[in-house]
């Protein structure tokens, strides 16, 4: 039997995919990353086996996923569209990586995936698979067989006595990681719907969430996250740390409507309390340390990079260039920032780094203030000079 490795969520797509990839003649093995999903491994074998499936390879990937992912776009401030912070862009190059690599270990020449034949992960998929294992044939069964929706996958497993968690009820899909929820479909496909609140899975409603707020200071070294509250912890468990308070405090909520890499406009509903956190402390930092060119510029870069991990470019040579660009620029962004969690809000409180630009006898309006007043008249006739000349 020819042999194909399944990229497998344990959802209702790759459930019924690997039925589908059986049918066709496949012997199907199936990869599945821990990234923080849904799913226990337990609950995944048990799953895959349920469906007949010759092997499957579960991976705890969350500590590579911080390290290698996750940190680099921190550092880059990476939001795309201004309200996605690429929680599931991320992690797909790095399941691509591991699908070419155990595609390799077991001599098959085919991998598979469940994205959808209009969607971006298809698209993030695909590229890697193409930069790292360009001799591999990718089958995307969503993208070739007859059912045509969410509803008639769901009759399929019913018909195929696949076990499947979806319902014709609960019609979203969820991709869920450490760096944040992505929600769509159902009612929310129709824009003039909020947000359904049960769709939501890490943050209270904003009418349950405690009328006291709780505090985060936020230690970095260099750009990397070292401490909460004067605890030493390590990057992924300051994550689940933050997303556990953020959650509590609704904290992390964005509904978008996004452009996505294929030219369609879609609505998609996130949750990411650890992500803004992070990036809202970050910032703070980055503002009181860098210059105001680097600054200026950096966030400039900041954008190109969310578009090239948007768009599955994470093995790009633009990307890693923008890396370098960013490891340079985090040289002294060390120090701490503390911030107030509150009703969805994340306020500063403090900022304090042995690197700040910032100095107070300049900024001043008081007595103490030493900026001379003389020199700013010069500099405006100056500045103004070739605005004046036109």
């Amino acid at each position: 039997m020819k042999k194909v490795v399944l990229a497998y969520s344990g959802g209702l797509d790759t459930s019924c995919c690997v039925k589908w990839l059986q049918d066709k003649g496949f012997e199907v093995i199936c990869f599945s990353a821990d990234l923080g999903s849904e799913f226990s491994p337990q609950e995944l074998r048990k799953k895959a086996r349920a469906g007949g499936v010759a092997r499957i390879y579960v991976e705890d990937l969350r500590e590579e996923f911080a390290r290698d992912y996750i940190l680099p776009s921190l550092k880059a401030n990476a939001v795309y569209e201004s309200k996605y912070v690429l929680s599931t862009a991320l992690g797909r190059p790095l399941i691509a990586k591991y699908l070419v690599d155990i595609a390799h270990k077991e001599q098959a020449e085919y991998v598979a995936h469940g994205c959808t034949g209009k969607g971006n992960d298809q698209v993030r998929i695909d590229t890697t698979v193409k930069i790292l294992g360009p001799k591999l044939k990718i089958i995307a069964p969503v993208r070739e067989w007859e059912l045509t929706s969410r509803e008639s996958e769901i009759e399929y497993a019913r018909n195929k006595n696949i076990p499947i968690s979806a319902t014709k009820d609960k019609i979203y899909s969820i991709d869920q990681n450490i760096w944040g929820i992505s929600i769509e479909g159902g009612m929310m496909e129709d824009l003039n719907n909020a947000p359904d609140e049960a769709a939501y899975v890490l943050t209270k409603h904003i009418d349950k969430t405690p009328d006291k707020a709780d505090y985060a200071e936020l230690e970095f070294e260099q750009g990397v996250p070292v401490k909460v509250n004067g605890k030493k912890k390590k990057f992924l468990a300051i994550i689940e740390l933050l997303n556990e308070l953020g959650g509590k405090h609704c904290i992390g909520r964005t509904d978008l409507v996004e452009d996505r890499t294929v030219g369609i406009k879609s609505r998609e509903v996130y949750e990411a309390p650890a992500a803004w956190i992070l990036i809202r402390a970050h910032q703070e930092l980055e503002s009181v340390v860098l210059d105001k060119d680097t600054l200026g510029f950096k966030e400039i870069a900041g954008l190109k990079y969310a578009q090239l991990v948007y768009q599955g470019l994470w093995f790009s040579r633009l990307r890693r260039s923008l890396d370098a660009f960013m490891l340079l620029t985090q040289e002294k962004v060390t120090g701490t920032i503390k911030l107030k969690l509150y009703k969805g809000n994340i306020s500063v409180v403090s900022r304090k780094s042995q690197y700040s630009l910032y100095k107070k006898d300049l900024a001043t309006y008081g007595e103490k203030d030493q900026f001379n007043r003389e020199d700013a008249k010069g500099f405006i006739e100056i500045f103004s000079l070739p605005y004046r000349e036109r």
